[in-house]
């Protein structure tokens, strides 16, 4: 077992003891291991230790990192960073989620580009929970109408609603933005939506997530170590 590995057992091990303090059944928070910035080669050291869902920020990147995975037949690609008009075609063409719709266009692209030999592209809408001006995602009060929007086009189906906490925010800052998270998500249940998502926290705020109803946390720097982020 490689470094890799064991930390992927010991965030494996945390989400299970998150789980059972917040009196949640073994199993029901998945984990996406994020690999943003990190080589295909760490990312088939975690898919060898049994991880099968891998989420990515950059397109270009995500691309050549599928492209050398592609032997990996079960891998399921969630796209966790913003979807430019002009990547939206590999990302319908090839990956399995996005978490981070915040436009009803670029969702309208997803399902014209989607082909119609594959599953509906899961997505989930991204809510500024903390109203950021350095963040992504809709305000929570556009959240619903916008998921409903999206939920009447073809070859997509929403799923849910993913936040980005506020990093300096304290427990309680956390666990109120995270509860205005299952808010919304009720809301949208109540439109009728089938929605059962809550893509939230990640590896600093993850326990306080499942704590919150987290179903997915995204983990990376547990797993890969920290980042030396390239110029962009």
């Amino acid at each position: 077992m490689n470094i890799l590995q064991h930390n992927y057992q010991q965030v494996k091990a945390a989400i299970a003891a998150a789980e059972a303090a917040a009196g949640r059944p073994a199993g029901s928070v998945a984990l996406v291991a994020v690999g943003k910035t990190f080589p295909a080669a760490d990312i088939r050291a975690v898919y060898a230790a049994g991880q099968r869902d891998f989420g990515e920020n950059y397109i270009q990147e995500w691309a050549a990192k599928a492209d050398e995975l592609a032997d990996c037949a079960d891998i399921v690609w969630h796209i966790i960073g913003q979807v430019q008009s002009n990547k939206t075609r590999q990302v319908a063409e090839r990956a399995h989620w996005v978490h981070t719709i915040e436009r009803l266009k670029t969702a309208q692209r997803l399902s014209d580009q989607r082909p119609d030999d594959m599953p509906p592209l899961q997505v989930c809408i991204e809510v500024n929970i903390a109203a950021e001006p350095n963040k992504h995602g809709v305000a929570p009060e556009e959240a619903v109408a916008l998921a409903c929007a999206v939920a009447a086009l073809p070859r997509v189906q929403v799923r849910g609603l993913m936040c980005v906490a506020e990093a300096a925010a304290g427990e309680a800052a956390l666990r109120a933005q995270f509860g205005q998270m299952q808010q919304l998500l009720a809301q949208l249940q109540a439109k009728g939506v089938a929605a059962d998502v809550l893509s939230m926290g990640m590896s600093a705020d993850m326990a306080i997530a499942v704590a919150s109803g987290a179903t997915h946390v995204r983990v990376g720097s547990a797993i890969f170590g920290a980042r030396d982020y390239p110029q962009r």
